[in-house]
Formats: C-alpha cells, sequence, structure tokens
C-alpha cells in the first residue's frame, strides 16, 4: 500500500461485501466454485497484500470482511494451515514468483498445507531440530522425522525446516522450503487421539526431494521465516471472534466437490471446535433449554467466559493490525485461547450435568460438548506449548534472564543432542 492510497471504512468494506455476495452467493455451488468466486475477488484473505491476492485490509476492515460474512450465512474461505500460515508467510518472505506459484491455490483451496516443523527431539526446543537437508544439484534431499504433523494426511504440500548447515551455530543453519507432500521419500502415519479422530500425524523423510526454487526466504534463514510462521500461528490460534463456517481445503479431504450448505451450521470442522461468540450463545439457550437459565453462579460464569472472548479477539485484531505494544501478543493470545478451551469445557459440562457421560447420539447435540471436553487439552500443546509462551514472555518482554545453556555461537554439530 502506497503513502497516499487510503484504506476503506470497516462500513465501506460490509457494504461492498453485502452487494458482492447479493450478486454471487448460490447455495447450489459446490465448495471448489464457490472458494474459486471468493478468490478471484479478493475475498478469500483481504488481509494479503494486494499482490498476493488479498486487498492489504487493516483490523477493521478483516472485522468487517469475517462479520459480515458470518452474519450472512455463508461459507467462508478455506480453512486449514495453508491459508492461515503458508499464504502470510510465503507473501512476507517469497519471492513473487513463489507467490504467484502457491497462494492462488491456497486460496481457492484446490490444495492443502501441513506444518513440518516439530520433531521427537525438538519440540519446545524448536531450533534443536535435527532433520537436515542436503544440496543435490538444483534440488535438496531431505531425511529426517517430524510429529504432530496437523494434516498432513490430506495436505499436497508442507512447510518444511530443515539443517542445511550444520556447522553453523543452532538458530543459523536452519532454512524453509515448500516441499510436495505426494512423493516416494515421504511417509505419513496418522496419530489417533483419545477423540477418536486422527488430526496429527508422524511424518518419515527419507531422501524426499525439494527443488531449490522452493527455497523460502533464502538459505539459512529458516528460523527468521519460521518465526514469522509462528506468529501468524499464535495470532490464529489466539482468535476467538465471530467467524464464518468453514470447510477443509485440498482434493483430499472431499469439500471441493460438495454443496456449501454441507458446511453450514455446524459447531466444529474436521473435528476442531469452533470457539467464540456463536458458541457461547448456542450455550446460553443450551442453559436455558435445560431450565438453568436463572441460575445466578451459571449467569456469572457464561458472562467471564464471554468477557474473555471479547478481550481475547480485541487483542487479536490489534495484533493482526501490527499494532504489537510488546511483542508478544501472539503469545497471550496462544494462552487465552487455551483458557478459553479449559473454560468451555467446564461451563459446558457444568450445563449437561449428568448428561455430560453421554456420547455420540446419546449426547446433546450428538455429543459436540463431549468431543470439546476431550479435545481441550491439545490446544495447551500444540502451536508451542503454554509454558513455552511464558518462557517467551518473561524473556523477550519482561527482560528475565534465560536458562543457562552453550554460547549462542556454538556449532550445532557441537551441541549435545537429547
Amino acid at each position: 500500500m502506497t503513502a497516499t492510497t487510503v484504506r476503506a471504512s470497516a462500513g465501506e468494506v460490509r457494504t461492498e461485501l453485502e452487494a458482492w455476495l447479493d450478486e454471487n452467493w448460490d447455495p447450489s455451488l459446490t465448495a471448489g466454485e464457490w472458494w474459486r468466486l471468493l478468490s478471484e475477488a479478493g475475498w478469500a484473505d483481504p488481509s494479503l497484500p494486494e499482490n498476493a491476492g488479498g486487498r492489504d485490509f487493516g483490523r477493521d476492515q478483516v472485522q468487517a470482511w469475517s462479520v459480515t460474512l458470518a452474519e450472512r450465512g455463508v461459507l467462508g474461505p478455506p480453512s486449514g494451515l495453508g491459508r492461515m500460515l503458508a499464504a502470510p508467510t510465503i507473501a512476507t518472505h517469497g519471492t513473487q514468483e513463489q507467490i504467484d506459484r502457491y497462494l492462488p491455490s491456497i486460496l481457492d483451496g484446490r490444495h492443502a498445507w501441513c506444518q513440518l516443523f516439530s520433531e521427537p527431539g525438538a519440540g519446545s526446543d524448536l531450533a534443536g531440530l535435527q532433520c537436515r537437508a542436503e544440496r543435490d544439484g538444483d534440488e535438496w534431499v531431505v531425511t529426517g522425522q517430524k510429529v504432530w504433523t496437523s494434516g498432513g494426511q490430506i495436505a499436497q504440500y508442507g512447510m518444511l525446516i530443515a539443517r542445511t548447515d550444520p556447522d553453523a551455530p543452532k538458530h543459523q543453519g536452519i532454512s524453509y522450503f515448500a516441499i510436495d507432500m505426494d512423493q516416494p521419500g515421504i511417509d505419513i502415519r496418522p496419530l489417533r487421539e483419545m477423540t477418536g479422530r486422527a488430526l496429527f500425524n508422524e511424518v518419515f523423510l527419507d531422501e524426499a526431494r525439494v527443488a531449490d526454487a522452493d527455497l523460502i526466504g533464502g538459505l539459512g534463514n529458516g528460523w527468521r521465516v519460521a518465526n514469522t510462521t509462528l506468529a501468524f500461528e499464535r495470532a490464529g490460534l489466539g482468535s476467538a471472534g465471530r467467524s464464518p463456517a468453514s470447510a477443509t481445503p485440498g482434493p483430499i479431504a472431499g469439500a471441493l466437490g460438495r454443496t456449501v450448505t454441507d458446511f453450514l451450521g455446524k459447531p466444529s470442522e474436521g473435528g476442531v471446535p469452533r470457539l467464540g461468540s456463536d458458541m457461547w450463545q448456542w450455550f446460553v439457550e443450551l442453559a436455558r433449554k435445560q431450565g438453568r437459565g436463572d441460575d445466578v453462579v451459571l449467569r456469572d460464569r457464561l458472562a467471564g467466559l464471554y468477557t474473555l472472548i471479547e478481550v481475547n479477539r480485541l487483542s487479536g485484531l490489534r495484533a493482526k493490525a501490527g499494532g504489537s505494544r510488546t511483542g508478544a501478543e501472539g503469545n497471550l493470545g496462544k494462552l487465552a485461547m487455551s483458557e478459553l478451551f479449559r473454560q468451555f469445557r467446564e461451563i459446558g459440562l457444568d450445563i449437561l450435568g449428568a448428561g455430560g457421560m453421554l456420547a455420540g447420539r446419546d449426547a446433546e447435540s450428538n455429543g459436540a460438548i463431549q468431543e470439546l471436553a476431550l479435545f481441550s487439552p491439545g490446544p495447551a500443546i500444540y502451536g508451542g506449548t503454554d509454558q513455552v509462551q511464558r518462557n517467551i514472555i518473561g524473556e523477550r518482554v519482561l527482560g528475565l534472564p534465560k536458562e543457562p545453556g552453550p554460547a549462542k555461537d556454538t556449532p550445532f554439530s557441537e551441541l549435545p543432542k537429547n
């Protein structure tokens, strides 16, 4: 955006989007057809810059866009890590050729992405990763293991960080790639959770190949690029404002050919509960249905939950608009999201009472609250544990001393492993 460019107001965004929806929304469309229309019009993710398929919207404009889609009851843009993480990271660090190659298929839902960061020995200490990439002409040969890879089994591409220089210091010998997941050198194994679903996977890379042209942000700059991805992840996980219904992108997930109405009015998408004001309102209606609408203790807890939702939503909007005051807004949002899951779990089960012990078709709303309860420990772990978020806040914002360890310039090859 140039210095002379004036952004549309939130009201103008709403008016323009309302008119566009009046002309283009059709319940008979498939998700793939609808996402293509959104992408072509710049409505798939207007927070992205214009050269990346967006509209360079700021905080208020993005909020108006999201709320308008939700209020109109239409299917929102593709969900998943492609739009949430890969698109803004590539828009920030990629070349224009990489932007033009990858972002269109993310925004119109043709391709799903996964995040190949964590390893069995490198979770909280992510920079300790040992997955290696070795140069072979115009390609890199990748060998190693990743774990807790959300959506790996349905992804066409992965955001991969690998060690390209083991003799460089720990944080400097890492590079960031966009890797094709559909190749013989990649083995994806789903991990079953106590919800009964398998959102996460372990991924084995055995001489998998990735082109040098798919190196994002330059050789050895992977830690800087990865931190951009993590910042978007924490901001995304920490948001709990009102958002439209969504569906999973990519041909494997099977949403592209289904009609848009198949995904409307669902309390969760792909097994992940959609927290926010809509679920809160559902809790209020459920409490009344259970004859507890006048329970003063429950009303107080619901009021507190609503307050947390709103505070977290506003903080997230500030962070997305670049209005960071501490540098830790994403970390604070991630902590707030963990707390939201805990509170939604406790209040939801309180409303159900003994009915909370039922599951499936025997349970209220087919067990949505029960699944939320089983899922709720996860957010305090994935995307960086709550403890890691507190360490980051303590060290980078409060100036507390780091734990003692080797000097920063120690080559990774000389560091003790595990």
